[in-house]
């Protein structure tokens, strides 16, 4: 396990720090190989770091950028993450990104895998940088514990980078990156604020298995930057 941890007084200076290294990285990697690329994750977490990076100056026409998972509804509705994105982050001088989606028009998360996969596929790996987040039932990207697809999700011998999720503890079909996808990154984050979120973390580390909190499954398994702040 290398959990490293950079905590932060305030949420914004969190967000300031974290755009100036996720910018640095982006820009090593289109310095090296021509474009680079970044994984993100939902939520309200990261709305503030994705303003800011999207106000930032940066080579965005070289810079690709998906989702560790996504919720199968409608582009527009109140839980897509890719309108989220969009919305947040792939706007102002990142409008030039170009945005690369887990979400398909096919009826059901299991049957938009394959298309999932393929656009995957086509963006510079490893990526550059994965920002990860956690609820507090310890999942991450869509890998919930104990779900059904939980131990498909984590296998490191599978040779899939999507699944599709149907979580017992939240709503929707998801399609998710695999922990082999994931960790397929030069540079992870997490990224948390609030005192519960840290301790639900290290509780994890220290008291849980991988499918219990599949969060550990990252840390154990990856060098992990976590951004923190109360």
């Amino acid at each position: 396990m290398a959990l490293t941890t950079l905590s932060f007084e305030t949420p914004d200076a969190l967000t300031d720090a974290f755009a100036q290294d996720l910018v640095s990285i982006l820009k090593t990697g289109i310095k090296a190989r021509g474009r680079a690329s970044l994984i993100v994750s939902g939520g309200r977490t990261p709305l503030a770091l994705f303003k800011q990076l999207s106000e930032t100056e940066l080579e965005w026409d070289k810079v690709d950028v998906t989702l560790a998972d996504e919720r199968w509804v409608e582009e527009g509705h109140e839980a897509s993450n890719t309108s989220l994105v969009k919305n947040n982050l792939i706007q102002n001088k990142a409008a030039a990104a170009r945005f690369i989606e887990l979400k398909s028009d096919a009826d059901d998360a299991n049957e938009g895998v394959n298309a999932a996969e393929s656009n995957l596929a086509s963006m510079s790996q490893p990526f550059d940088a994965l920002i990860l987040g956690m609820g507090e039932d310890g999942h991450t990207a869509s890998l919930f514990p104990c779900s059904e697809q939980v131990l498909d999700g984590l296998d490191m011998s599978s040779g899939r980078t999507c699944i599709a999720v149907q979580p017992t503890t939240a709503p929707h079909q998801r399609i998710s990156l695999t922990l082999p996808a994931l960790l397929n990154s030069r540079n992870i984050f997490l990224h948390l604020t609030g005192e519960k979120k840290k301790q639900v973390l290290l509780d994890a580390i220290d008291n849980a298995t991988e499918a219990q909190k599949p969060i550990t499954a990252v840390v154990n398994r990856a060098p992990v930057t976590l951004m923190w702040a109360p």
